[in-house]
């Protein structure tokens, strides 16, 4: 009987070990560190949730994590072993109800610290469905974010000038109102962090959704690509249902314009991979191609825009 009650007593007890590494303390342990992006509450609320685990799905393997409800936005910072300077802003998705913080998120960064490049997890607030402009707070998480990583870059060893993002689905579309805001703040100046600029020095869109408006043919007027542009980095499946004419006509702006750019389509893969292999499909190489153009911005001239 003493057996049995030890036993169910250990099991408890990694329970709770398990409850504790599935939430912010997981970051302590793991050697990230976890920041908030405002110093108090964020703009226009009035609680600072950092959000609920939603159940896994039980077809999914591995396991993705979303959050949803978040009201506190944070950063997880992911330092490369060995930097080279870049650093990235990793916007996951989620359709704004939720953020994927691992698949679109940690897999990311650590693929990039594989390159010698820092990275930074975004939890940006999420919305409930009723808002009309359910991408607001998350830009305004976004831009903050930008600006706070700017105002540490000394700190984390960074070069202020090549500091990117990189956008997943509903983060995609967020990375590219980023691109096109031309330096307009959607919030009200709180500190001096917010005197740094909050433009990335370049993007990746993966899968963007919904920068394609069916009804116009268009962009949407917060996509149409500005002459002030980084360079951009585009994939995107044929077969997805968040129509691949987001990518497309967003690097036929970036082509008009002149600048640097690189689109990639792909036949199969549907939406929401991250970085995993799709069964039937080469997508889980699009990072091949992504790590190429990186280094061949890093490479780039003098004369030439660049990260």
């Amino acid at each position: 009987m003493s057996g049995s009650i030890m036993f169910s007593g250990r099991h408890l007890l990694v329970g709770v070990v398990l409850i504790v590494l599935c939430g912010e303390m997981c970051l302590v342990c793991s050697g990230q560190e976890l920041l908030d992006v405002w110093p108090a509450l964020a703009p226009g609320e009035t609680d600072a949730s950092p959000g609920e685990i939603l159940p896994f799905r039980a077809e999914e393997s591995p396991r993705v994590t979303r959050i949803s409800g978040i009201r506190r936005p944070t950063i997880t910072v992911h330092l490369a072993e060995r930097p080279d300077g870049r650093s990235v802003l990793i916007l996951p998705g989620g359709g704004f109800r939720r953020v994927v913080t691992d698949k679109e998120g940690t897999e990311v960064a650590a693929w990039l610290n594989s390159l010698g490049i820092s990275a930074f997890v975004l939890r940006y607030r999420t919305t409930d469905g009723a808002e009309p402009d359910p991408w607001r707070r998350p830009l305004q998480d976004a831009q903050r974010a930008m600006a706070l990583i700017r105002s540490r870059a000394v700190a984390w060893k960074l070069n202020a000038d090549r500091i990117g993002v990189a956008g997943f689905s509903a983060g995609g579309q967020l990375a590219a109102r980023l691109l096109c805001d031309r330096g307009h703040l959607h919030y009200e100046p709180i500190d001096q962090i917010d005197s740094q600029k909050h433009s990335p020095s370049f993007a990746l869109l993966i899968y963007p959704w919904n920068l394609y408006d069916e009804k116009t043919d268009r962009l949407i007027p917060e996509a149409e690509v500005p002459s002030g542009c980084p360079p951009v980095f585009l994939v995107h499946t044929h077969d997805d249902k968040a129509s691949s004419l987001s990518a497309v006509m967003f690097y036929a702006g970036l082509k008009k314009r002149d600048i640097p750019a690189e689109l990639h389509i792909y036949q199969t893969g549907g939406h929401g991979y991250g970085l995993r292999q799709v069964p039937g499909s080469g997508i889980s190489t699009w990072t091949d191609h992504a790590g190429r153009w990186l280094n061949g911005l890093s490479e780039s001239s003098p004369g030439q825009q660049r990260p």
